[in-house]
């Protein structure tokens, strides 16, 4: 996996801008979102009470990494009817996991450019 691999789910150019290009912040973020999408995820059900509040989370912690596509599902699930949360958090997962896949190619890219010194 390589920066080839991006999809476009994620602009990266947002990170480099909020972290200053430093690329160990912006690994550090990028572990953080990682870590914490897991934890999210098992919000996405319509089950859950805490449904609306994992969207939230995510909504935000996406915008911050220039993830506008999810951050704008996001966005859109939080106001869905409780007849429409699952497809709206079948979205959620679907974009999460694009940008996840994001996120691995372009942490691989910080991997082999700090192996290259």
């Amino acid at each position: 996996m390589a920066r080839r691999d991006l999809s476009g789910a994620v602009d990266f150019s947002v990170l480099e801008g909020m972290t200053g290009g430093d690329t160990g912040i912006s690994e550090e973020v990028l572990g953080l979102f990682v870590e914490q999408a897991g934890l999210w995820a098992a919000l996405l059900d319509p089950r859950t009470d805490g449904w609306r509040d994992g969207v939230h989370t995510i909504r935000g912690a996406a915008a911050g990494i220039g993830a506008g596509e999810l951050a704008a599902i996001c966005a859109e699930a939080e106001t869905m009817d409780q007849a429409l949360t699952a497809p709206a958090l079948e979205r959620v997962r679907t974009a999460l996991d694009a940008a996840l896949a994001d996120v691995a190619a372009y942490r691989h890219e910080l991997m082999l450019r700090g192996l290259r010194g």
